[in-house]
């Protein structure tokens, strides 16, 4: 406190000169500086005091010494304060240097003076003042000379105090030893002229420095724990040899340090300078790291270069001591390959430096082409270039780039025309497979030295792998670099070359790269899109503008990929050239870009409108009325990702409007815009800013489903963030404009952005009542950060009511709920609120802190429902259960950070601790109450029992508790019911929940009290005897706890709190989790008559737990000693009279293992012990004992994810993963010895026949999820070969399959070829050869398995599998009948099958007779009777049906075409299941010729399947298949009409028939109806009317809400089949018989675009899309599908414009806008009934009835005004008005007599969350200005229905002060002053037609 005392001295000092004001505001922006915790904050008011300065140094000028010493002293000790920032210090040194202009001695003095002050305070520097002294002499020109002047000195005090914190090791986190060693280090970097004497001079050796050289040597060795402390002194050790006077004598020193592993203790001499070495601690050879990194690091080149004495051949230490450290390093399997390889790339970046220097010593290459240095170096980054580990790839890359400019640089010196090394490399690149992500950076580093034209001649299938790269994430990076090196190679190459235009540059880069890029951009796949559009487009219009016009060109198509492509490039150029004037055609484009069902296409388009490369470009026009037609249409979308994204999108919009308007005000607009241009821009940006925050407000009604409120909530956080002026201090982003009050000063003088009103408010705190967690937690959010700093005590008063109720509430989402309201409550009150709430009296009056009194309540809350609990826990889980309670004190204490603060507050540290030790206390007798309630134990007992009880205990336990609280007399009925009941599920949630938050609490709790950074004088909140209380509570959690969830959120509390005793410095809390871990470990192996792991989900997270709470950085003494223990307990052999019943210690033992692997917190940190622990997993899948075998396949599972590392999605869907088996192997050689023994074990002959090998399948399964590596000689995969191929003979199918599998990753792609040479030739030639059918099998499998992987992406050509095809040929017979066996004929056919191309035409033909002969011999015996069933003779016939398939889908030829469709005709089912299935994948949709052909035979022999019906699953599939083959309606012709000719009502009438009155399952419903659909679409005549009237009974019927979700899809696709080609005759009053029809069609329509289900609504809006077409119109350009609520805009005005005159459209319409009653809610709401557990769902969450009947309202009011007087339309809307008007009225007086005179103060704010409520009032007001608009409509006939007695103009006067009412009560949306009255919704605009289909 220092700089306070002397910022009081200076403002007296000043307090009456001249200077006063300056000087008191600048002590004032110190002040605030030091007080501040944000940077942000502590940046602005240092600046500040900066300027300030400034203005003071002319002042001070002509002031004396005597006057100006206070303030430079002042300033002097806040810079003493700042010494933990560099930014700061340097601002505060740069204030010293203004002030102290003309007065530099007195500076000089005064630094002297406060410098001495600091190494006087003792012998040993804290570490404040050794971050002082590293400042000092870092940035500081005076410190510089005081500390040159006293260094001998200062080296003492660092000797010193370096000794004693070796001596007393503080903390394992602790940051002394680190900066005591960084103060050496800067002393030898800044005063090394003064340092050279004491260390290489005889005359000045320094015994000090003697002594500081052996302790920094002590801690490199291993006497700090902390690895970075270690690395950190070898970079000191390495600049103090920077301080020789020769490099010889430095060089000589480094070589003596490299040599002290080797010789051990003795003495060094370094200079003059003669230690004892230290023995090495622990001998874990980071100590060679230390030497070679600091050495690397910061060692002078001359030193590095110069030749060693006593060395042969001109040895240096670069080359002859340095890199064979680091080869050495890099091979060592230690816990730093990260630094490693640091250094491996470090050692590249100096031999790039040093070139010319070695090039002198040795005279000749360094890395000669045969040379030893560059195999070994080549060899070092291949091997390590696929490595996992965080970091390390980076080094890699830049180390592959370093050593490709080393080799140039030297053949360019030495004028070498061959260079091999190019070649080499590439060849070594092309062979990698695509899927490895190492194989890109070696060849972006070769493109500039070899050319791109070389490169893609010796590569062609490189932009076919680019663009399979791009569509896996983890590839992508790689991918586009490497595209960007090849683009901008050759356009270099072109200028250099041809020098053509830019023109001539873009067709060049058409003709290579613009089908790669067209492909990626109209890609089906988003992630492909995404990349493509990101990645790559945008980088290549900004280096080749003159692309723009190609790829226009290029996507000029009306399909759904070409627009989306379309929409990427223009957004891509806007970004490129800013502003992007579009035409007509573009903006009608574009605006069915913003209607269309894909969302990557709305986004995008979204995107182009809001984006902008200067963020004060204004909004157009058009963009503005775009947004605000686009936005009310997509708040409701039910993506996530869409809706994040939409905000960011919007953003980016409001930033454009703020900015803009911004520059408008301080007149810097662009000048070519006008003062009325001006006037009119500002106007449209807050008008628009306007508009979006009532959409938003208006959004978030309790009505709305959660998609909507989401959504609002997200546009209200962007208004709020960009267009208010609320400083945020932890944001380093996104904080307002300086200026932004002149914006918000226009804006409110025009009556907008009024952001904080009082509906807003009401708003937002209704969403705090709702039941998602993301919708509470964000309004609270935007409440705290935004909203004014208390809320209105009438409203504080009445939250506080509610959250008191609902924390009491036993439904969880109520009780989190109240604890939300209770956070927010805490966080917006003051000191006046918080007396004003009904909190304990006690507390209110007494406690200072408003934190302290809230946590005070709550726990006298909770205290108050635990004494409930001891007494009846059925009656306190139903009324008052404690997670509540639990919650709300979880979130006060540990997420308001004014009551962190407090916590610190010293005169408040013994009231927190009363608190805090109290609530400790009560939380650890709920723990024990519940969890002895549920084992029937209530006593002391109860903590003695440490195994969780069994389910049927628990049942008991429960059943006693509701005994009791029921009452001893009153017998449980329905006690054999299966189902649980309310009162077990009430017991249950309540102690599971409350023992979670427990959990969490207190988790929380130590993270947060046992911070190292909280400041040393508070003393400890929470005291050891506190913690130890705390942790056994954690043990008796989950030693006796059988919930998951429970499990899982203490777990998570756990965590934290052993990282925190962990990392604490106090030696006693460390112990504490290793007491804890050995208790475990003891328990798990010592004897037991109960079962732990199968009993208590938590014994295995308590290991994982502590481990996981170890500092990451550091060494893991816990982890290594648990897992070491583990293993061998693990591997004691099994008792001879071992109980299954129980858990073996062994089988304990894995399953913790197995927690540990598969810890998220615990990372590669297990990895180290993967060898063992993966050996120990395979001995146990041998055990005899069931249980060891499967707690090893368990182990076995999570060690091989962990290993490999989580499946990345590729673009076909298949796993592909990244890591070779080569570089698998060479990260763990140790694991890959276990893994080869294994196989080699398993195909070793043996004795009496073979032996099953339970660890085979599971080694075997390990190998399989391996890449192919590159062709390297001695590669160390090359051993597996054998064995793999050895197992081909397996007797065990299994084993052969995935023997074949695993034989893929240890086959290098150039290498396939000749294997599969190799084992097609060892196939028996003829049917004498065979000797073992499982061999011919096996090898069959192994052949097919390597033609899968060769044939895919950059597969071998046919030309290189001729040879193969050949081998094949000669063995045609495996074929034929001639081979007995039907799976080797398969797996011989499937193998042909992959080779399509490759054989002979003979050969090809001879397949064909082969396939028909069998077929055809099948059906003949089918036919007589006389087939003999033989074991996979199925599989067989299956696999030649696909082939016959296949073959004519390739061939396209009539003939084979014919003898499919011959073969789906014929009774055998194998074959026709098999082609069916065929169909239904789609692999002829390559061949229209056969699906047309195919279609029409199941069209043709539809009647006779229906009416056999011999199998509901090939029903099912022949109607799916038909479907599929039908599924474009331009697929249907003449002839597949004639084909139906006769049989079509037939067959209508039987699947009606099967929808109505059988009961088929849904899956087969849903194809009957479909089918049904597609046949009604072509072949409805007028008499079939009766059948269309059935069809619609049938779509109604489906579609009803409370249906399946599989019914209510059959109904939307089906409305989609058959629905336009219905309702079309309808328009235009074509045929008046089908208007009924085609408006129920429109209703079920409506119905369906409200469905909860997304797949529903699309399918309907696919209805809505294709009814804006013709059928003509529909076949010559298809049709852009509309999202869901353009769909249903557009049936809207279809409804308008021609069924309008229709009486029956106003009465269809009116059915969706529901009849509540808004008088029962209410009486509801006031009985205030106590909450049932569970809520009654609702049938669709989705649907908003309120905002359908706000869309509906003015559609009806249309129809009424366009009908003519006395129409039937103006009749139905009199019979409704005389049924419905009365009601209405006497709901609304209803309402006007609730909430004239206020809402009771118990159910009003509960009534702001209340859903119902919300829309029962908004539907009310929508029939309220719906009776009103008929009443103006209809006239004086209207006005005499009974019961009404009013007029328009009285009823509009009346609705508008009850809505008023409503307003002021937050229970509906403020009305729009620019619309006509009782809209709430957007008005259906004039121009959504361009929305429509195209």
């Amino acid at each position: 406190m220092g700089a306070e005392r002397e910022a009081r001295a200076c403002a007296a000092f000043y307090g009456s000169r001249g200077l006063a004001p300056t000087v008191l505001s600048c002590l004032r922006c110190l002040r605030h500086f030091a007080g501040s915790t944000a940077k942000r904050c502590k940046e602005k008011h240092l600046e500040e005091a900066l300027q300030l300065t400034r203005a003071l140094s002319e002042g001070l000028q002509a002031l004396g010494e005597a006057e100006a010493r206070p303030l430079l002293r002042c300033v002097l000790a806040f810079q003493m304060e700042a010494t933990s920032s560099c930014s700061s210090f340097q601002k505060l040194e740069q204030m010293v240097t203004q002030l102290a202009v003309g007065k530099e001695a007195l500076l000089a003095q005064e630094v002297d003076t406060l410098l001495s002050g600091l190494a006087l305070q003792g012998e040993v520097l804290s570490p404040e003042d050794l971050q002082s002294v590293s400042m000092f002499l870092e940035e500081s020109s005076l410190g510089r000379q005081h500390w040159q002047q006293n260094l001998p000195l200062l080296l003492q005090r660092l000797a010193s105090t370096l000794h004693w914190v070796l001596q007393g090791q503080p903390t394992p986190g602790s940051t002394w030893g680190y900066l005591v060693i960084k103060a050496c280090l800067q002393v030898f970097q800044v005063l090394p002229k003064d340092v050279a004497p004491l260390a290489w001079s005889t005359s000045g050796k320094s015994e000090t420095l003697q002594s500081l050289l052996g302790l920094l040597l002590e801690v490199a060795w291993g006497k700090a724990l902390n690895k970075d402390t270690r690395l950190l002194a070898g970079t000191a050790l390495s600049m103090l040899v920077n301080t020789a006077p020769q490099p010889q004598h430095g060089a000589s020193a480094v070589l003596t340090l490299f040599q002290l592993p080797n010789r051990g203790t003795g003495e060094l001499k370094f200079g003059e300078l003669v230690v004892e070495v230290p023995p090495v601690l622990e001998p874990d050879g980071l100590e060679k790291l230390v030497l070679t990194r600091g050495v690397l690091t910061c060692c002078k080149m001359d030193i590095l270069s110069c030749q060693l004495e006593g060395l042969p051949n001109k040895a240096c230490l670069l080359l002859d001591v340095v890199f064979p450290a680091v080869c050495a390093l890099t091979r060592e399997q230690k816990d730093c390959h990260y630094y490693c390889f640091q250094a491996c790339a470090l050692w590249l970046q100096r031999l790039r430096e040093g070139l010319a220097a070695l090039w002198h010593l040795t005279g000749t290459h360094v890395l000669a082409q045969d040379s030893e240095l560059l195999q070994e170096l080549t060899q070092l980054l291949w091997n390590n270039a696929e490595t996992p580990v965080e970091g390390v790839s980076e080094f890699i890359h830049s180390s592959f780039r370093l050593l490709l400019e080393i080799y140039h640089l030297e053949c360019q010196h030495f004028q070498d025309q061959e260079r091999p090394l190019y070649q080499q490399m590439l060849q070594r690149v092309v062979s990698m497979p695509w899927q490895i992500k190492a194989r890109y950076v070696p060849l972006c580093a070769i493109v500039p030295y070899m050319g791109s034209q070389q490169v893609l001649d010796a590569y062609p299938d490189l932009p076919q792998h680019l663009l399979s790269c791009l569509s896996t994430n983890h590839l992508c990076p790689a991918a586009a670099e490497a595209y960007k090196v090849l683009v901008r190679q050759q356009c270099s190459e072109w200028r250099d070359g041809q020098r053509g235009t830019a023109e001539a540059l873009a067709e060049q880069w058409a003709l290579r790269w613009l089908p790669l890029l067209s492909q990626g951009l109209c890609s089906p796949l988003p992630i492909l899109q995404s990349n493509s559009a990101n990645h790559l487009l945008t980088w290549t219009l900004r280096q080749l503008p003159d692309t723009q016009a190609l790829l226009a060109t290029q996507f000029g198509g009306q399909d759904t990929m070409s627009l989306r492509a379309w929409v990427s490039v223009l957004k891509a150029q806007k970004s490129v050239a800013g502003a992007l004037p579009l035409g007509e055609e573009a903006l009608e484009r574009l605006s069915r870009c913003l209607g269309t069902r894909e969302e990557g296409i709305r986004l995008a388009a979204l995107g182009l409108l809001c984006c902008s490369p200067n963020t004060n470009q204004p909004l157009s026009g058009t963009e503005v009325r775009l947004l605000r037609e686009f936005l009310p249409l997509n708040l409701n979308c039910d993506s996530s990702s869409f809706r994040q994204l939409l905000q960011a999108a919007v953003r980016k919009a409001l930033v454009r409007l703020r900015d803009s308007s911004l520059a408008q005000l301080r007149g810097k607009a662009p000048r070519r815009s006008g003062p009325a241009e001006g006037a009119e821009q500002l106007a449209q940006a807050v008008g628009f800013v306007e508009w979006l925050l009532q959409l938003s407000i208006a959004s978030l009604s309790p009505g709305s489903n959660y998609q909507r409120k989401k959504t609002a909530l997200l546009l209200l956080a962007a208004v709020l963030e960009t267009c208010t002026d609320t400083w945020s201090p932890d944001r380093k982003k996104g904080q307002p404009p300086r200026t932004m009050a002149t914006l918000l000063s226009y804006a409110r003088q025009r009556g907008c952005w009024d952001f904080f009103s009082q509906p807003n408010l009401l708003a937002l705190l209704s969403c705090l009542q709702d039941s998602t967690n993301e919708i509470r937690d964000l309004a609270s959010e935007l409440l705290v950060r935004y909203f004014p700093t208390t809320f209105p005590e009438p409203i504080a008063q009445a939250l506080f009511q509610l959250a008191q109720d609902t924390l009491g509430s036993p439904r969880v989402q109520e009780a989190e709920a109240g604890s939300v309201l209770m956070k927010t409550i805490l966080q917006k009150s003051d000191s006046g609120t918080m007396k004003s709430l009904s909190l304990e009296a006690e507390a209110a009056l007494t406690l200072p802190s408003r934190g302290l009194c809230f946590a005070q309540h709550l726990l006298h809350v909770l205290q108050a429902q635990y004494k409930v609990a001891r007494q009846d826990l059925l009656r306190a889980a139903a009324t008052a259960p404690m997670h509540g309670a639990i919650a709300a004190l979880r979130r006060c204490l540990l997420q308001v950070p004014e009551v962190a603060v407090s916590m610190q507050a010293a005169e408040l540290v013994q009231s927190w601790q009363e608190l805090l030790t109290c609530l400790v206390t009560t939380v650890r007798d709920i723990t024990s109450l519940l969890l002895g309630a549920l084992q029937s134990q209530q006593g002391p007992g109860a903590d003695e029992q440490a195994a969780a009880p069994s389910f049927a205990e628990m049942g008991n336990a429960i059943g006693s508790l509701i005994m009791l609280g029921k009452g001893q007399g009153q017998e449980e009925e329905e006690s054999d019911s299966v189902l649980l009941s309310e009162e077990h599920s009430l017991i249950l949630t309540c102690c599971w929940v409350s023992v979670k938050e427990i959990g969490l609490l207190l988790g929380g709790l130590a993270e947060l009290l046992l911070s190292p950074a909280l400041p040393a004088e508070v003393g400890p909140l929470l005291p050891l005897p506190t913690l130890q209380m705390a942790t056994r509570v954690f043990q008796e959690i989950l030693l006796r706890c059988r919930h998951w969830g429970a499990v899982e959120g203490c777990s998570m509390g756990f965590t934290k709190f052993c990282a925190a005793l962990l990392n604490h410095p106090d030696p006693e809390l460390q112990a504490i989790p290793r007491a804890v871990l050995e208790q475990g470990l003891e328990a798990l192996g010592g004897p037991r008559s109960s079962s732990i792991t199968r009993r208590a989900a938590g014994f295995p997270m308590l290991f994982l737990c502590i481990v996981s709470g170890e500092a990451p950085a550091q060494a893991r003494p816990l982890l290594t000693h648990c897992i070491q223990t583990l293993l061998s307990l693990a591997a004691m052999a099994l008792p001879q009279d071992w109980d299954q019943t129980l858990d073996l210690p062994q089988v304990c033992a894995l399953h913790v293992l197995q927690t540990l692997v598969r810890g998220a917190g615990l990372g590669g940190a297990v990895l180290c012990h993967a060898t063992p622990m993966m050996a120990l997993a395979l001995r146990g899948l041998g055990s005899p004992c069931w249980a060891m075998r499967n707690a090893a396949i368990q182990l076995f599972s999570a060690l091989t994810s962990r290993l490999l590392g989580q499946p990345w999605s590729h673009r076909d869907g298949c796993p592909s993963e990244g890591l070779s088996l080569h570089a698998f192997l060479s990260q763990h050689p140790k694991l890959g010895a276990v893994l080869l023994g294994e196989l080699k074990v398993a195909t070793a002959p043996t004795s009496g026949g073979p032996r099953l090998h339970p660890a085979l399948h599971a080694v075997l399964t390990l190998l399989a999820q391996l890449q192919p590596g590159a062709d390297i000689a001695g590669s160390s995969s090359a051993p597996f070969l054998e064995p793999l191929l050895g197992l081909a003979e397996s007797p065990i199918y299994a084993v052969r399959a995935m023997a074949a599998k695993a034989l893929v990753p240890v086959v290098a792609p150039p290498q396939r070829c000749r294997l599969l040479l190799q084992l097609a030739r060892q196939l028996p030639a003829a049917p004498g050869q065979i000797r073992s059918h499982n061999a011919v099998h096996g090898h069959l499998l192994q052949i097919q398995a390597l033609l899968g992987c060769a044939t895919g992406t950059g597969g071998l050509s046919a030309e290189a599998l001729h040879p193969v095809a050949l081998q094949l040929e000669a063995r045609g017979w495996l074929l034929t009948p001639a081979q007995r066996c039907p799976l080797v004929r398969a797996a011989f056919l499937q193998v042909l099958t992959l080779l399509p191309t490759s054989f002979s035409p003979g050969f090809a033909q001879y397949i064909h007779d082969t396939i028909s002969s069998e077929l055809g011999s099948l059906l003949q015996g089918a036919k007589s009777g006389c087939a003999e069933p033989q074991v996979g003779s199925a599989i067989l016939h299956q696999t030649m049906a696909h082939f016959v398939c296949s073959e004519a889908a390739w061939l396209a030829d009539s003939e084979r075409i014919a003898a499919v469709c011959s073969l789906l005709q014929q009774p055998n089912p194998d074959i026709q299941l098999a082609i069916l299935n065929w169909v239904i994948a789609g692999e002829g949709g390559s061949c229209k010729e056969v699906e047309n052909a195919l279609g029409l035979t199941l069209l043709e022999s539809l009647q006779s399947v229906l009416q056999e019906r011999r199998d509901e699953e090939f029903l099912r599939l022949y109607l799916e298949a038909l479907l599929h083959l039908y599924r474009d309606p331009s697929s249907w012709s003449q002839e597949a009409s004639s084909k139906l000719q006769g049989s079509s009502r037939s067959c209508l009438e039987m699947l009606l028939h099967m929808v109505e009155a059988e009961c088929p399952g849904p899956d087969l419903l849903f194809q009957a109806l479909c089918a049904a659909s597609l046949l009604l679409a072509h072949q409805c005549r007028d008499e079939d009317a009766v059948l269309v009237e059935r069809w619609c009974a049938a779509l109604e019927e489906c579609s009803r809400s409370a249906g399946s979700e599989l019914l209510r899809l059959a109904a939307a696709r089906s409305l989609q089949l058959a629905g336009p080609s219905l309702l079309q005759p309808s328009l235009r009053a074509a045929r008046p018989s089908l208007v009924p029809v085609a408006l129920r069609l429109i209703n079920m329509a409506i119905h369906l675009l409200q469905d909860e289900e997304r797949d529903v609504r699309h399918e309907a809006s696919g209805f809505a899309s294709l009814l804006q077409q013709s059928p003509r119109e529909l076949l010559q350009n298809g049709c852009i599908f509309v999202q869901d609520n353009v769909g249903l805009q557009s049936l809207l005005e279809l409804l308008l414009g021609e069924f309008g005159e229709h009486p029956e459209t106003f009465n269809s319409l009116l059915q969706h806008i529901p009849v509540l009653d808004v008088r029962s809610v209410v009486e509801e709401l006031e009985a205030n009934k106590a909450a049932s557990l569970y809520k009654e769902d609702e049938p669709n969450v989705f649907a908003e009835p309120a905002v359908l009947a706000q869309q509906l309202l003015p559609v009806l009011v249309q129809l009424l005004e366009k009908a003519p007087t006395g129409s039937p339309v103006h009749a139905s809307a009199l019979q409704w008005l005389e049924a419905t008007g009365p009601s209405v009225l006497r709901d609304l007086q209803y309402c006007k007599h609730c909430w004239s005179q206020g809402p009771a103060a118990r159910w009003g704010m509960k009534a702001l969350g209340c859903a119902k409520l919300h829309t029962a009032l908004a539907v009310l007001l929508v029939r309220a200005w719906l009776v009103a608009q008929m009443l103006r409509v209809l006239g004086e006939g209207a006005t005499t229905t009974p019961g009404l007695g009013c007029g328009s103009q009285e009823l509009e006067q009346e609705l508008e002060l009850v809505q008023g009412l409503l307003v002021q009560h937050g229970l509906a949306p403020v009305p729009k002053q620019d619309n006509a009255p009782g809209e709430l919704a957007p008005l259906l605009g004039s121009d959504s037609s361009r929305h429509a289909a195209v």
